[in-house]
């Protein structure tokens, strides 16, 4: 027990050092959205009081969060327990760290006009969020911005050959391969219901936008899953990526069918989505797949 407590004050003040540079990662992550964003964020949230705004900006938020985690994972130990001090190993993984963090958030930041246009294409989402302030449109912008970092994180976590860092190009070809999966599952969700969700998140239905975007959070996990790891080739990459891709889409089609059958039998659940608007059954659905992305994420 004591020799636990001593470990733990020994890498405390390292630890330390990563939370402010986290805080900074959010700090930064903020002033890039603002100068991205036509709109004026805070006038939004504090003013306006627009939730859809807030909504969309916290699930940026978490987004970033996931990619500085994917940036401080790496299986190279740089520093030994020992190192109390801020040597020049520490600096060198606290650069690194912040160098990853920094390309992450610009990537999302690109991501999100594309994502937007291939995912939810068929209406101007900042029409919605901004001046109907359609809370259905932000809650599946959360999801989309929580996959994203998911699929930044996985492909800049690890390894590559022979254990040295995973180089640009890997990460790079890893985060279009998930955004790829990204977009095919939101499609195959979009011909696999039987309703049509551009036509319900666009007439305010907050609904379906929270089931929509509880589905893309769970997809975002399954693509961590299946680009996270040490990079040992591309043949086995690529083929452990749609192993894994091939399970999650699946596995949350079933999800959905067992959840309108066993879970809640005595709701249908496309009916209360759409026709009742029922956010609670939303959430429910939204739980019960991330929930399940989850132990897949663990058990496989």
């Amino acid at each position: 027990m004591a020799d636990t407590f001593f470990n733990t004050l020994q890498v405390f003040p390292r630890g330390l050092i990563f939370v402010i540079l986290g805080i900074g990662i959010l700090i930064l992550a903020k002033l890039a959205r603002d100068i991205v964003t036509k709109y004026r964020i805070d006038e939004e949230v504090s003013k306006k009081n627009n939730l859809a705004v807030a909504l969309r900006l916290s699930g940026y938020l978490i987004g970033v969060v996931l990619v500085f985690l994917g940036a401080l994972y790496q299986p190279l130990t740089l520093i030994g327990p020992e190192g109390l001090g801020f040597n020049s190993q520490l600096l060198e993984e606290v650069i690194r760290v912040f160098l990853y963090a920094l390309a992450g958030i610009i990537l999302l930041n690109l991501a999100r006009p594309i994502m937007d246009r291939l995912i939810l294409y068929k209406f101007s989402i900042e029409k919605e969020i901004v001046e109907d302030q359609n809370i259905g449109t932000a809650a599946a912008e959360f999801g989309l911005n929580i996959a994203t970092g998911l699929v930044i994180a996985g492909a800049i976590a690890g390894d590559g050959a022979g254990g040295e860092l995973i180089s640009a190009t890997t990460a790079l070809a890893f985060f279009g391969m998930g955004l790829l999966l990204l977009v095919l599952f939101s499609l195959f969700y979009e011909v696999s219901t039987p309703f049509d969700i551009h036509t319900e998140i666009e007439n305010d239905n907050n609904a379906v936008g929270i089931a929509f975007g509880g589905n893309l959070i769970a997809i975002g996990l399954i693509a961590f899953k299946a680009l996270f790891g040490d990079f040992t080739g591309w043949y086995e990459s690529i083929t452990a990526f749609v192993i894994y891709a091939v399970l999650g889409f699946i596995l949350l089609y079933i999800l959905r069918i067992l959840i309108d059958l066993l879970l809640v039998p005595s709701i249908k659940i496309s009916q209360a989505l759409t026709t009742e608007k029922n956010v609670g059954v939303a959430f429910i659905e939204s739980s019960v797949v991330i929930s399940s992305a989850l132990i897949l994420f663990l058990a496989i």
